[in-house]
C-alpha cells in the first residue's frame, strides 16, 4: 500500500519536554558503577560530548540543541581523518579512544558518537571502558525502521564500514526477525559533503546512482545510515519517491539521548540557551562556517587540536 513519504524528523509534532516517544534505554549499570560517587546536581550542568569523523555528526547536534536547548555541548570532528568508513576496525576504536579521552577533560556527562562507522566498531569498547553513559546512532535509527516498515522490507545506506560491519541487519532483526533488509554503500557521499558539495549536480548523480539500486528492491522504509545523509536529504527524496520513509538516526538518537539524560536525573533544567564548543582534528575555518550553515546560530570558533596527543 502506497503512503505518503514522510521524514520522520520532519513530522514529529510531540513536545520535546514530554515523554510520549520515550524509547527503551539500554541498562547503564557499567558506567554507573565507575560514577556512582559524583555529584548528580552538579553534572546536570556539564556538557554532552558529541563526536564524529568531520561535518556529518553536526546533524546529530542540530537536533539536540533543538529538543534540548538549554543543554551545551562539546563537539569533535575529525576531519583531518575523514572519512572513517574507509578505515579499519582497530583503527576506528584507536581513534575513537583518542576523542574519548579529549572530551573527558571538558568534563562532560555524557557521550554520543554521532557516527554510524564508529558506532558500529567502537560503542561496544567505549561503553565497557566509560565512566559516563555513551550512545551510539544505530539502535534509535534501527527502532525507527522497524517502527515505520508497513511491507518489511527496509534499505539502508551507509559508509563501506557500517555496511560490512552487518550491524544494522543485526539490530534491525533483533527487533523483528521477519524483516527483510537491504544494504547498499555509498563511499562516495561522505567526501563529497566534506568537500561541500551537498548540492552539486555532480552529487546528485552519484547519489542517484546509488539509491536507484536499491529502490528497485521495492523497500517502503530508508534508513540514512550515516549522519552525513541527512545533509543529502532532498536529492534522496527526489528519488525515493513518496513511497518511502526516510528514517534519520540523529533525530532519534537526539530523543534516546534526551530520555537517558531524563531517566538518569542528568538533563539540564537550567533556562538559559546552552553554550557550545566546536573542536577539529583540521580545518578548522572551513568547519567553522559549514557547520553556521547547518546549526541554528553562527558558530564563532572552531579550534583545532592536536588530538594524537590524548
Amino acid at each position: 500500500m502506497a503512503f505518503k513519504y514522510k521524514s520522520i524528523e520532519e513530522n514529529d509534532t510531540s513536545d520535546p519536554k514530554k515523554g510520549e516517544d520515550k524509547p527503551q534505554v539500554k541498562s547503564l549499570a557499567n558506567w554507573q558503577n565507575k560514577a556512582g560517587s559524583l555529584d548528580t546536581e552538579s553534572r546536570r550542568d556539564s556538557p554532552i560530548g558529541v563526536f564524529d569523523s568531520g561535518v556529518g555528526g553536526l546533524t546529530v547536534a542540530r537536533e539536540i540543541i533543538r529538543q534540548m536547548p538549554y543543554e551545551k555541548l562539546v563537539y569533535f570532528g575529525d576531519t583531518a581523518r575523514v572519512p572513517y568508513g574507509s578505515k579499519s576496525k582497530d583503527t576506528i576504536i584507536r581513534y575513537s579512544r583518542q576523542i574519548y579521552r579529549f572530551l573527558m577533560t571538558k568534563k562532560v556527562k555524557a557521550i554520543v558518537i554521532a557516527c554510524n562507522t564508529a558506532s558500529a566498531y567502537a560503542l561496544e569498547t567505549l561503553s565497557l571502558e566509560s565512566s559516563v553513559p555513551i550512545i551510539g546512532v544505530i539502535h534509535s535509527g534501527a527502532r525507527a525502521a522497524v517502527e515505520a516498515t508497513q511491507n518489511g522490507r527496509i534499505g539502508i545506506i551507509g559508509t563501506s564500514g557500517t555496511v560490512d560491519s552487518r550491524i544494522y541487519p543485526k539490530t534491525i532483526k533483533a527487533l523483528k526477525p521477519d524483516v527483510e533488509v537491504i544494504q547498499k554503500a555509498c563511499p562516495l557521499l561522505v567526501p563529497l559533503v566534506e568537500e561541500g558539495l551537498t548540492h552539486d549536480s555532480v552529487t546528485d548523480e552519484i547519489i542517484s546512482r546509488y539509491v536507484n539500486e536499491i529502490k528497485q528492491k521495492y523497500i517502503d522504509t530508508l534508513v540514512m545510515g550515516c549522519t552525513h545523509y541527512p545533509l543529502l536529504r532532498s536529492a534522496i527524496r527526489r528519488i525515493m519517491g513518496d513511497e518511502v520513509t526516510l528514517v534519520n538516526p540523529a533525530y532519534e538518537t537526539a530523543i534516546e539521548l534526551r530520555e537517558l539524560l531524563r531517566s538518569e536525573k542528568l538533563l539540564c533544567d537550567g533556562q538559559n540557551e546552552g553554550g557550545h564548543s566546536f573542536y577539529v582534528s583540521d580545518l578548522a575555518e572551513r568547519f567553522r562556517d559549514f557547520a553556521s550553515s547547518i546549526l541554528p546560530k553562527e558558530v564563532e570558533e572552531s579550534i583545532k587540536i592536536q588530538i594524537e596527543e590524548y
